[in-house]
């Protein structure tokens, strides 16, 4: 079935806040990349704030969904499947579209808390390290909880060092070196806890 109007709209919105940023992205740069009328865009939303949050529950669904996926193509030990999520990242920061994460830029952008796309980005994050600690448990990982709140600590300072320097040193042409880092830190924990 061929994706709605509205589908189009958020993509477009997802794809202009992505690389963008939320605040310097403007209705107009939304309608431009998805040829979509205005009309359209106040038929589907009231405000850029309900395009944000649209927008942001859209690239969490795409991103959980293909990290997901890589995961299980790419590994078949329960360990082989913790680790396979840095090879995602690895993959993500090499890629010519990445500009840092989504979740942490609405977290820099909006500076209360309890904003909407705060509260996104924060279900977004909890839902990974719910990930992680799924596979951590499949994996027969002690402490669990504790092992998957490491790992994710591995991953955000991954995706932050890889957008902030990595993106940056050396013209660019290592930005998936944290990842790298991160995964033998990862199995290293790994290593300790099982």
């Amino acid at each position: 079935m061929p994706p709605s109007r509205r589908d189009e709209l958020v993509d477009a919105a997802m794809r202009v806040f992505y690389k963008h940023g939320f605040h310097a992205s403007s209705l107009d740069d939304i309608q431009r990349e998805g040829g979509i009328s205005r009309m359209t865009l106040y038929n589907h939303f009231k405000s850029k704030d309900e395009l944000i949050v649209a927008a942001m529950r859209r690239r969490d669904e795409i991103f959980r969904n293909r990290l997901m996926k890589y995961v299980d193509a790419h590994a078949k030990t329960p360990r082989e499947r913790i680790l396979a999520v840095f090879d995602f990242h690895e993959d993500w920061f090499d890629g010519s579209e990445f500009c840092g994460c989504m979740f942490i830029n609405a977290a820099a952008e909006f500076s209360v808390a309890d904003s909407a796309p705060r509260r996104l980005a924060a279900e977004h994050k909890q839902e990974i390290v719910r990930y992680l600690r799924t596979l951590c448990k499949e994996a027969g990982v002690a402490s669990a909880d504790e092992i998957a709140d490491q790992l994710n600590i591995l991953i955000e300072g991954a995706i932050v060092t890889a957008r902030v320097v990595g993106q940056v040193a050396d013209g660019g042409t290592n930005a998936a070196e944290p990842a790298r880092l991160a995964k033998h830190m990862a199995s290293e924990i790994l290593d300790r806890a099982t």
